[in-house]
């Protein structure tokens, strides 16, 4: 389990963009409290989650990069995608709360001050573009990255959005465009988070990495010379980056089992890319006795 997870890689990056997004924060929820700005303080709120969501996924990295021990076999690579899964529920709730609160608006609009909002959203969208590029990379190999690169995504359009309010209020005065902005800033982000809430689910449960074909893999085992059955063969994620299987091959001449797992690890590394395997070799006649004997 050597090398790190896919998202240890990449912890600077991490850490750079929670240390801008942290202190952005602070600016954006003064500025919209200092313009009644629902706008701004819907894309304030999901900055919120976002540095939530940084500081998580770096301490699941922290914790990913322990070793494992006799408790904890696998370690704590697990973490990343626990965090993934509490970043995806924190986004959908605060959404909700966005959306009650344009709902209550729209009837009854506040003043906006637009010059000052407009300002605020300009220096967030900057941030924002800037830690996008710094976790981008990751964001391809790490469910928990992904999660981090999704909240800072829906951060950026959402600063699009303010800038659309503010100009809009700016220059028409009708200040409804800002809770209209806010409620569209928050059903952006829903679809993107019930994917990353679907990869973490899937892990958890431990179902079948999508890009592996489980029948194609059964098929390239059996194919082997010397196999002659494969079964209870099983395909899980520890972790992004990280897939673990677990197969017993039925052999017609134990003998030459040793030839026979040397190929199939072989096989599974090269052809579909995993390296932590379990292997269990059977007789090929005591399983038909064996099954003989059931009837």
């Amino acid at each position: 389990m050597g090398g790190g997870t896919s998202a240890s890689r990449h912890k600077g990056s991490l850490t750079w963009a929670l240390a801008m997004t942290g202190t952005f924060l602070i600016v954006e929820v003064i500025g919209g409290l200092w313009t009644g700005s629902l706008a701004l303080l819907a894309d304030a709120a999901h900055m919120a989650t976002d540095v939530g969501g940084l500081f998580m996924a770096l301490v699941a990295v922290r914790f990913a990069e322990r070793p494992a021990t006799p408790q904890m076999t696998y370690g704590y690579v697990r973490t990343e995608v626990l965090s993934a899964l509490l970043n995806a529920v924190v986004l959908l709730v605060v959404t909700v709360f966005v959306l009650r609160e344009a709902y209550f608006r729209l009837s009854a609009p506040p003043e906006i001050l637009s010059g000052p909002m407009l300002v605020v959203a300009v220096v967030g969208l900057l941030v924002n573009l800037i830690s996008m590029r710094m976790l981008h990379a990751g964001s391809q190999e790490s469910l928990n990255l992904k999660g981090a690169y999704f909240e800072v995504l829906a951060d950026m359009l959402g600063s699009v959005g303010v800038i659309l309010a503010a100009l809009v209020v700016m220059l028409t005065g009708w200040t409804i465009a800002d809770p209209i902005i806010g409620a569209a800033i928050g059903l952006f982000i829903v679809p993107r988070t019930w994917i990353l809430l679907k990869g973490a689910l899937r892990i958890l449960l431990e179902a079948t990495p999508a890009h592996i074909d489980v029948e194609k893999l059964r098929s390239r085992l059996a194919a082997l010379p010397g196999v002659s059955d494969v079964h209870d063969l099983h395909v899980w994620t520890l972790t992004s980056g990280q897939e673990a299987m677990s197969a017993h091959l039925v052999v017609n001449d134990l003998a030459n089992s040793g030839a026979v797992l040397a190929a199939a690890r072989d096989s599974l590394h090269s052809e579909f890319d995993l390296t932590h395997t379990t292997l269990q070799i059977e007789d090929a006649k005591a399983a038909k006795a064996e099954g003989e004997t059931h009837r």
